[in-house]
C-alpha cells in the first residue's frame, strides 16, 4: 500500500470516528452603525462579545456613519457589509442602531439569513420590521420621566433648547422630544451642530431658555472634552439634562438607557436562534433598564437643587472634579 493511500485511509477513519454530536462552529457577525470608541457602541459590543463567547466565531464590522454622516458613505459601507456576509457566511447577523438597519438589514427582507437588530431609536416601522427573518430591541428614551424631573427642578418651565450633533439619530430623537413636550405645553428649540465652535455658541446662547437638553456629542468630529467641561463649568446657569451616561461630564442630570442591555439581549436571542428557535417566534421588544445620575459639581455651581424624592432615587452621584480634572 503506497504512502498516499495509507494517509487517505487514516483520514477517512478519523472522519468516521468523530462523535455523532460534533458540530461545525457557528459564525456570528456584529455590524455596528458607528465607530469603535463611541461609548454607546462599545457598551453593546462588550456584552455581545461576552455572551457569545464559546457559542460562535464572532466577526465585527464598524460602519463609522456617526463621524461620516453622508448617505453616499453609508451606502458604500453597506456594500462592504454585503461583501463580508458573502465571504464570511455568518449563521446570524446582529446589527446596532439605525444606519445598519436602514442600509443593510432592509436588503435582506425575508431572506434565509437571520438578523437581530438593537438600538433602533423609538420605532422600527420605517424599515418595515419585523420581517420573518428579523427581530430586535427598539431603543426608547425616558423622555416623559425626564420631563417630570425638569418640571420639579425648574418651576414654571415653558421653553427648552435641544443641543446635539447634526446626525440622523439625533434628529430622530429631537422629533420625539418635540412631539411629547409640545403636547405638554413646553416649546423645544433644536440646535444641531457640526463642530465644537458651533456647540459652544449654541450652549452659551441656550442659557436664555428654562432648561437645556444636551443630547449627544457623537458626530462632532473635533469634539474636545476638556474644552466642553470648561465651558459647562463656567457658563452653566440653567438646568441641563441628557439620557446618555457618557454625557454626564457635561450635564447636571440624566436618566440613562443601557447599551449593555441592548447587547446582552441581542446576543442571548442570537444563541436561541442558533439553537433552532425561528426568528419569527421572537417578538420585537423595547429596552427596560434605567439608571439615574446627578452631576453634583455642575448642580452646585449653578445653585440648582433637585427635589428630595429625586435625590433619594438617584443612586449614583457624579463628581466632575474627581473624574475629569
Amino acid at each position: 500500500m503506497n504512502r498516499v493511500l495509507r494517509l487517505f485511509l487514516f483520514l477517512l477513519a478519523g472522519f468516521f470516528l468523530l462523535p455523532a454530536n460534533a458540530e461545525i462552529a457557528k459564525k456570528c457577525l456584529l455590524v455596528m452603525s458607528y465607530h469603535n470608541g463611541y461609548a454607546w457602541n462599545d457598551g453593546i459590543e462588550r456584552e455581545v462579545e461576552r455572551v457569545l463567547t464559546g457559542h460562535c466565531e464572532l466577526k465585527k464590522f464598524f460602519m463609522d456613519t456617526k463621524r461620516n454622516s453622508s448617505t453616499a458613505y453609508a451606502k458604500v459601507k453597506a456594500q462592504q457589509v454585503k461583501q463580508l456576509i458573502s465571504q464570511f457566511k455568518p449563521d446570524i447577523v446582529i446589527t446596532t442602531d439605525d444606519n445598519a438597519a436602514k442600509y443593510v438589514v432592509t436588503q435582506y427582507k425575508n431572506a434565509v439569513l437571520p438578523f437581530i437588530f438593537s438600538g433602533i431609536n423609538w420605532t422600527a416601522e420605517a424599515y418595515g420590521f419585523p420581517y420573518k427573518n428579523v427581530t430586535g430591541m427598539v431603543e426608547v428614551g425616558p423622555i416623559i420621566p425626564l420631563l417630570k424631573i425638569i418640571k420639579k427642578t425648574v418651576k414654571h418651565a415653558k421653553s427648552g433648547v435641544y443641543i446635539s450633533a447634526d446626525v440622523i439619530t439625533e434628529r430622530k430623537d429631537y422629533a420625539r422630544y418635540y412631539k411629547v413636550y409640545q403636547a405638554r405645553g413646553i416649546s423645544l428649540t433644536p440646535k444641531f451642530v457640526k463642530n465644537m465652535r458651533a456647540w459652544e455658541a449654541a450652549y452659551i446662547d441656550a442659557q436664555k431658555a428654562d432648561f437645556i437638553i444636551v443630547n449627544n456629542y457623537a458626530g462632532i468630529n473635533d469634539w474636545d472634552s476638556e474644552r466642553a467641561i470648561k465651558i459647562v463649568k463656567e457658563k452653566s446657569r440653567k438646568f441641563t439634562v441628557s439620557y446618555y451616561k457618557f454625557m454626564m461630564p457635561y450635564v447636571m442630570f440624566s436618566i440613562t438607557k443601557s447599551a449593555e442591555e441592548q447587547g446582552r439581549w441581542a446576543a442571548e436571542v442570537a444563541i436561541e436562534v442558533l439553537s433552532g428557535t425561528p426568528v419569527s417566534d421572537i417578538p420585537v421588544t423595547v429596552n427596560k433598564e434605567w439608571d439615574m445620575f446627578a452631576n453634583t459639581t455642575l448642580l452646585q455651581k449653578a445653585r440648582i437643587n433637585l427635589d428630595t424624592n429625586t435625590k433619594r432615587r438617584t443612586s449614583i452621584k457624579w463628581d466632575s472634579n474627581s473624574e475629569y480634572q
